[in-house]
């Protein structure tokens, strides 16, 4: 009697095993809906066997075997194997969070009648050539010599090779993504293309269709309705797809013909995910590659340090754009020290004329402030009361257009009141600015100038954002005053100014990554401002003008940057020349967290060769939506090691007692502390 291994998603490292006489090996990669606990679930066949562990009394049968698409390939499998053993996460939960949700839940989605009765467009060998000859060469932008040369050792590279294409802002990234997807069409193959936001995709999708109208492009992200979601993971699967473009979760497509994967702005912290399986989208695409044998192209004006350390040490190849493709020179970057300056709403009376001179000459600026609101906090001088969290160690912002205290970590809310609740105070005060507040400031102090605010808040929705950057690109708009969301994968022509503020917080930060992030920043959105034939302009804010961070960007140096804050890290020994996984729980009180991790860090003590066990501590923002936490960093020096002890130490972490209500989760490859 055959058996099957199904992949559930619980949090238990283990398959379980069903009766099914009717399965075979074809069955393998399939979904199954099978009877847990007092229901049911849909899990996926990941084996078949004629004995089980478990006695055959004990099995029960499955409730269906779901044959109505073809089986999920061996080497998506082994994907989800690889994550589940590198990430330490049950292979079940892995499985089942690669899949859309609607195929989770054992359905499919239905299929455009165009689509049900055409044949697959391309086969792996190759004989027809999807989307590809559309525009001759003399419709093409013309490249830069450096741009010809990154074009054809990506071509040529042809099996595995991780490159990094390290090119400023502006430099022409993009045309070099999509020579390189040219050639992949041309020979039959399919691209897979990872950009690190929602609000990226259209903008990307849009070029790449203009490029490539033949081809079949499929678009994955998080903000897709979810028939929309499986849909596409099906015309991947089964070979329609010719392009993938998509946010972290695209990385889990199954791509038959898998040519050629992009990562485009792959120092990104968007790509790394924070909760559940806790993967880095860039790292797990690398592993891709190795498996394909195909080459890997990772794409940044400020390459995060980790990968900037592996081009310099040949693990990965560098191909350099230094070079702007349409503008004549990179924006100019100066630095306005604050120290002994009156600032008006936090702007120096340099950036305020600066920004005059733009509306003079009918020029766009915009304002860099990543910190949305009207201000962190609301205050009563007198008594010392400040808006803070009920839920998290954290202070509500004040948004005063909406009249609400919000919490930026858990969504709480709540009116702003009247009066100070501590001692009734009516003269409640705003402290720090936010977006908001510089919004407020500058339509008062520039009357004639169309002020528009680019956020979470103000595009809270894929149309809201669409209809923003529709305002500015048509001319709707002088003074932009926005977040990150406006610091990359955005061309704005008349956009000749940057100013930014608020920025010296991240000097100073407990966490070893902050200047870097900071650097990325800064750099990225500076590299808005010049983009077209007008020359930029860049003006940081700071009361530290001197800072070895604010002179390398005066210079444009990211290799200066870089090699200063690599020199630091290998001083104290952080990544990348060490490795590090991060256990974290949370509970009622912080003393159950904590005592968890010690019980933890005990069970570790005697697999610890090669291993630093640190003590268990709170986070730094300790409480969050009403539960405490803690965390314990386990690091090594050779990764290895630390993964063998990882997959030791998990099988003792799942035997541990844990307190009602306590929590906790594994992250390998942390970034955040």
């Amino acid at each position: 009697m055959n058996i099957v291994r199904v992949a559930l998603d619980v949090p238990l490292p283990r398959l379980f095993d069903y009766l099914a006489p009717d399965s075979d090996e074809s069955d393998i990669g399939r979904r199954a809906i099978v009877p847990f606990g007092k229901g049911s679930k849909t899990g996926l066949i990941l084996g078949v066997a004629a004995a089980s562990e478990q006695p055959l009394d004990k099995l029960k049968p499955v409730a269906a075997i779901l044959r109505d698409m073809p089986a999920l390939p061996p080497d998506w499998l082994a994907l989800c194997e690889f994550c589940a053993r590198y990430y330490q996460a049950p292979l079940g939960e892995v499985a089942t969070f690669a899949l859309p949700p609607m195929l989770r839940r054992g359905k499919l989605p239905r299929m455009p009648k165009a689509k049900e009765n055409a044949a697959v467009t391309s086969s792996s060998s190759g004989d027809t050539v999807p989307g590809a000859g559309h525009l001759t060469a003399e419709h093409l932008p013309a490249l830069l010599p450096a741009q010809h040369a990154a074009v054809e050792t990506i071509v040529a590279a042809g099996n595995f090779r991780t490159f990094l294409l390290h090119g400023v802002t502006g430099s022409g990234k993009t045309e070099v993504y999509l020579r390189a997807i040219a050639d992949v069409l041309a020979r039959g193959g399919q691209a897979l293309m990872l950009v690190p936001e929602i609000a990226l995709t259209p903008q990307l999708e849009g070029r790449v269709a203009a490029r490539f109208p033949g081809a079949h492009i499929v678009c994955a992200n998080s903000g897709m309705a979810d028939a929309a979601r499986a849909r596409g993971f099906l015309d991947a699967h089964e070979g329609r797809a010719d392009i993938v473009l998509g946010t972290r979760l695209a990385v889990f497509m199954p791509l038959p013909r898998l040519r050629l994967i992009v990562v485009d702005e792959e120092h990104d912290a968007s790509f790394k995910q924070q909760e559940g399986l806790r993967y880095s989208a860039r790292d797990v695409a690398i592993w891709r590659a190795h498996q394909r044998d195909i080459p890997i192209v990772l794409g940044s004006a400020t390459p995060s340090l980790e990968t900037f350390h592996h081009a310099g040490s040949g693990r990965y190849r560098m191909l350099e754009l230094p070079e702007r493709a349409v503008a004549e020179a990179m924006p100019d970057v100066r630095v306005i020290d604050t120290r002994r300056q009156k600032l008006q709403e936090g702007l120096s009376a340099e950036l305020l004329a600066a920004l005059a001179l733009r509306l003079e000459r009918g020029e766009q600026s915009l304002v860099f402030l990543n910190r949305r609101g009207y201000a962190p906090v609301l205050a009563c001088p007198p008594c010392g009361w400040i808006s803070r969290c009920q839920r998290c160690a954290a202070n509500l912002v004040l948004h005063l257009a909406d009249k609400r205290l919000r919490c930026h970590h858990c969504g709480y809310e709540t009116g702003i009141p009247r009066a100070c609740p501590d001692c009734g105070n009516v003269d409640l005060l705003p402290f720090g600015r936010g977006t908001q507040r510089l919004e407020t400031m500058l339509a008062e102090r520039f009357p004639e100038a169309r002020v528009l605010r680019i956020d979470r808040d103000s595009a809270s929705t894929p149309k809201k954002w669409q209809a923003l950057l529709e305002t500015i690109h048509g001319g709707g708009a002088d003074i932009l005053v926005g977040t990150q969301m406006l610091a990359k994968g955005h061309d704005f022509p008349r956009l000749t100014l940057v100013g930014a503020v608020g920025a010296d917080a991240a000097l100073f930060a407990a966490d070893f990554r902050a200047p870097e992030r900071l650097f990325a920043q800064l750099m990225q959105v500076g590299g808005r401002s010049g983009r077209a034939e007008l020359p930029g302009e860049v003006l940081i804010q700071t009361e530290h003008p001197d800072h070895a961070l604010y002179q390398a960007l005066v210079e444009h140096d990211y290799a200066r940057f870089a090699a200063s804050q690599l020199g630091e890290r290998r001083i104290a020994g952080f990544p990348p020349f060490s490795y590090q996984a991060m256990l974290r729980a949370e509970g009622r009180e912080m003393v159950q967290a904590l005592d968890f991790l010690a019980a933890a860090r005990s069970a570790a003590e005697l697999l610890a060769a090669g291993v630093t066990l640190y003590d268990p501590v709170p986070m730094r923002m300790q409480r969050l939506m009403t539960l405490e936490r803690g965390q314990l960093l386990v690091e090594s020096l050779n990764r290895p090691t630390l993964q063998a002890f990882l997959a030791q130490w998990m099988e003792r972490l799942y035997t541990l007692k844990m307190p009602a209500g306590l929590r906790w989760h594994l992250d390998v490859d942390p970034l955040e502390f």
